[in-house]
């Protein structure tokens, strides 16, 4: 158990709903601390979420940088230069390199809007409603070195309605992605997990990792 908030920083691309869900969370400031947000695109309305709640903001854009490589290590730079020992990517839409794991080794979370293994990549809610699947839903996950493939931490079914299209299904979808992500985050930081050959163990056994 950690006996102070484990500083995080949040990799944003966008909007931010899964940010300002982390910032509302009653575990923040107990479980976590968000030490910066870190966005790959300037004047999105994720840093105006975090300015308005008063956490140093850092753009570090990828269009200045010729290589993932070389992005990746001026998006930790930015990250351990506000204090962070973890990563938490909030819709955040770059890969990173290796280079972020070996810095971060089993402690760089993602949400993602799909049941992995499937439908990873950017267009899971699309691809979900092409299959037609009857169930799909979210996944929290540690990163590794392949796209939407590390170990899973947690995972909710969301239904799929005969009359949904990507907008509705989005929003179910994301209303789930706000529920599991603090949470997670919450246990991250309480050091509650652990990986063992991919698999996440949650300390407290009570707290399945599958809902």
């Amino acid at each position: 158990m950690t006996e102070s908030p484990l500083p995080v920083a949040v990799l944003v691309s966008g909007s931010g709903s899964n940010l300002q869900a982390l910032l509302d969370d009653p575990g923040r400031g107990l479980d976590f601390a968000i030490c910066s947000v870190i966005s790959d695109r300037p004047n999105v309305t994720a840093l105006d979420r975090a300015q308005d709640a008063g956490v140093e903001t850092v753009v570090v854009p990828w269009s200045d940088f010729d290589s993932r490589e070389t992005f990746t290590t001026a998006i930790c730079d930015a990250a351990l230069g506000s204090g962070a020992l973890g990563l938490v990517l909030a819709g955040f839409m770059r890969i990173l390199s290796q280079t972020a794991m070996e810095h971060f080794p089993d402690a760089i979370i993602n949400v993602h809007p799909a049941l992995l293994p499937a439908f990873p990549g950017a267009h899971a809610v699309e691809n979900a409603l092409v299959h037609r699947v009857a169930i799909t839903g979210v996944t929290v996950h540690f990163v590794d070195e392949q796209v939407d493939h590390g170990p899973i931490i947690a995972q909710e079914a969301v239904g799929v309605r005969p009359d949904d299209d990507v907008a509705s299904l989005h929003e179910r979808i994301q209303a789930v992605e706000h529920r599991l992500l603090p949470k997670v985050v919450g246990a991250f930081g309480r050091g509650l997990l652990t990986v063992h050959d991919r698999y996440v163990r949650w300390e407290d056994e009570s707290e399945e990792g599958v809902d």
